[in-house]
């Protein structure tokens, strides 16, 4: 496959070719792995740049002077941006010229994720209004080209930073972080790119695994110029097995097949093709558009056979019970906030929260870089996916998250790794579900919206508490006692004396009128034990559920609490708070750079709850009498005033099909 953006090492870092030998021997990271051409251009690196914040420019012409260069796609309040500007910024301006792929057809530009409003001109023409920051667009700029001359796009971003009626996730309103707030994410933040297509070709598709029936359904959709006659050719293989080799016509613009495979019809045979974090198998997909004995469109595209399902009070993986040891990953980096440093990066993030012992991830508040979700689809990463919320409850806000997250659950539906989405969180955005309907309705709606947009997956309305309509009930509780959560879960606990009586975090955990009716109970976040080192200038501003004074302590408070819980035969899985130290929440077992708190192999073991039986009052007791004041350590853990960059721990291999 020959890659037109070679002179980019991927699509975040930029490589100048005066600077390595090899630089046109790497292929970039293709921004859409589930729909992958050849000819295209990765448009990240410099753009000029300038803030508006009177908002008085409304079109490019009213731009004067570009007062910035800004390295997209990282955000202008992160360092690595070249600007890092933390402030109160409603609207910036972006521009750059760029030349298009060679050939014959039509030419699409895509942006990744631009935060919050979009309005593009190309060639000083208006294309378009795209709203929502987390969700893809793309413009068809055919008709603008310039024949012999540069092509100039450029980009108008709004995004009010105290506007609370919009999906922000973890975006502080308030000029600094606080508490368990973060910078602010402007404009473009993930990757723009620019591709050549057919005239008539593939726009879109979606792959939805029947594991009952051994099927896969394959939706597809025509885009450009549609004409009778046309067909679409599906090739699937494992390897060099060939499982299917299809011919559909295309009707209408579209086909919808459910493409039946030789099922085998016994376990030990089956389990050679599903996918699981054990063994994430792949189906490579071939889909070709033909027009009579004419190749249009050629892409590339993934799937696997994989279902996932709640029975009675169990999370199912193929049909079969699967506890589940989920980490909350915000997905934040030091100096490129929510967009990743390289694709590498995301890929390391995979590897690590295996290597500790966990089997997938919950994405806190964020839709993730579709990169993220390939390395999690190859390495076996399980991934619930988590839209970001709004603050304020109004019309306004209902519209915006529902429009929106009805666009992520089309970008990501065909993702093996995917196997929970998570429309609510914590109550935010619906305040007031035990008192007001209409708060109630919108969760319940949402519930029911997600089901009917994609009936294959379990769905959390609301994950946290005051539950109203959900297939997993999902609890958050950060008592950092492993006794009392034992006793509080444990089994001489009664059912109707935990939801009628126990109220974590202050809220009930079902509403009245909707009592738990049998579905899988996990504990989705808990721990959130916090650790930076004294000396640290920011020591004062850290934030965590509970704080250790030493490693010695995290890792022994870590390994007592998931000892318990792993024990809790009430629980179906959890989901340990949290991946990465973020910013001044310092509650991660790793820290922001990724480097582990203590050894990788000792986290696993805990995660895995195979720690000691010794209560933690205990163990923390024989810690501190056998303390090294010299060292601030006991034997086993690491050393407090590490250097980080003598201390990054060797990820094992975490097996997977690597191929793209």
């Amino acid at each position: 496959m020959q890659f037109l953006g070679k002179w980019l090492e991927n699509c975040y870092i930029p490589c100048n070719p005066a600077d390595s030998a090899d630089c046109y021997d790497r292929q970039p990271a293709y921004p859409r792995p589930q729909l992958e051409r050849s000819h295209w251009v990765c448009l990240n690196g410099s753009w000029k740049f300038t803030f508006d914040d009177d908002g008085k420019k409304i079109r490019p012409s009213d731009i004067s002077e570009w007062t910035h260069t800004i390295q997209v796609p990282f955000a202008p309040e992160s360092a690595q941006s070249g600007i890092g500007d933390t402030g109160f910024h409603p609207n910036c301006w972006y521009e750059r010229e760029f030349d298009v792929p060679e050939g014959e057809g039509r030419v699409l530009l895509h942006f990744g994720a631009v935060d919050y409003c979009a309005k593009v001109w190309v060639n000083g023409q208006f294309m378009t209004e795209h709203e929502g920051g987390h969700t893809p667009f793309t413009i068809d700029i055919t008709s603008v080209l310039n024949k012999d001359e540069p092509q100039r796009v450029t980009l108008w971003a709004q995004d009010d930073p105290q506007d609370l009626a919009k999906p922000r996730g973890k975006q502080d309103w308030q000029l600094e972080p606080h508490s368990i707030w973060y910078p602010r994410t402007s404009g473009i933040w993930q990757t723009v790119w620019v591709e050549r297509v057919p005239s008539t070709y593939i726009q879109r598709i979606r792959w939805t695994p029947h594991f009952e029936r051994w099927e896969i359904g394959f939706e597809a959709f025509v885009g450009g110029e549609l004409r009778d006659g046309i067909q679409i050719k599906v090739k699937l293989t494992v390897g060099c097995h060939l499982l299917v080799n299809d011919t559909y016509e295309v009707i209408n613009g579209e086909i919808h097949r459910r493409i039946a495979l030789s099922d085998p019809g016994i376990d030990d045979y089956r389990n050679e093709l599903l996918w699981s974090p054990e063994k994430p198998t792949l189906i490579d997909a071939s889909v070709q558009l033909w027009s009579d004995d004419k190749l249009l469109d050629d892409v590339r595209s993934y799937t696997a056979m994989r279902t996932v399902s709640t029975q009675r009070d169990r999370f199912m993986l193929n049909g079969r019970p699967y506890y589940l040891r989920l980490v909350l990953d915000q997905g934040y980096w030091p100096d490129t906030l929510m967009t990743p440093p390289s694709d590498e990066a995301l890929r390391r993030d995979v590897e690590l929260a295996k290597a500790m012992g966990f089997n997938g991830v919950r994405k806190h508040q964020k839709i993730e870089d579709p990169r993220f979700l390939y390395w999690a689809d190859v390495l076996g990463l399980m991934v619930w996916e988590e839209m970001p919320s709004p603050y304020r409850f109004s019309p306004k806000a209902v519209e915006r998250i529902t429009k929106e997250w009805t666009e992520v659950i089309e970008r990501d539906a065909s993702h093996p790794c995917i196997v929970v989405w998570v429309p609510f969180n914590e109550s935010w955005g619906v305040p007031d579900l035990t008192a007001t309907d209409a708060h109630r309705h919108c969760v319940q709606a949402l519930y029911h919206l997600t089901k009917t947009l994609d009936p294959t997956r379990p769905v959390i309305g609301n994950d946290g508490w005051e539950s109203a309509a959900t297939d997993i009930l999902a609890i958050h509780d950060y008592d950092n006692k492993p006794t009392r959560l034992s006793k509080r879960y444990g089994p001489e606990v009664k059912l109707s004396d935990l939801f009628d009586r126990q109220r974590p975090g202050g809220r009930v955990l079902t509403l009245d009128g909707y009592p738990h009716q049998g579905q899988p109970i996990m504990l989705t976040e808990f721990g959130g034990i916090a650790y930076a080192h004294r000396e640290s200038p920011d020591s004062n501003k850290i934030w965590g559920y509970v704080r250790s004074e030493n490693l010695s302590e995290l890792e022994v408070r870590y390994t007592a609490l998931l000892n318990v819980v792993n024990k809790v035969e009430l629980f179906s899985g959890f989901c340990y708070t949290q991946l990465t130290d973020t910013f001044q929440e310092a509650n991660g077992l790793l820290y922001a750079d990724r480097t582990p708190k203590f050894p990788i192999e000792a986290i696993a073991s805990a995660t895995l709850g195979r720690g000691g039986e010794d209560e933690e009052d205990a163990m923390l007791s024989g810690m501190k009498a056998g303390w090294s004041q010299d060292k601030n350590a006991f034997p086993g853990s690491v050393e407090t005033g590490w250097s980080h960059s003598e201390a990054v721990q060797q990820i094992p291999h975490c097996g997977g099909n690597y191929s793209s």
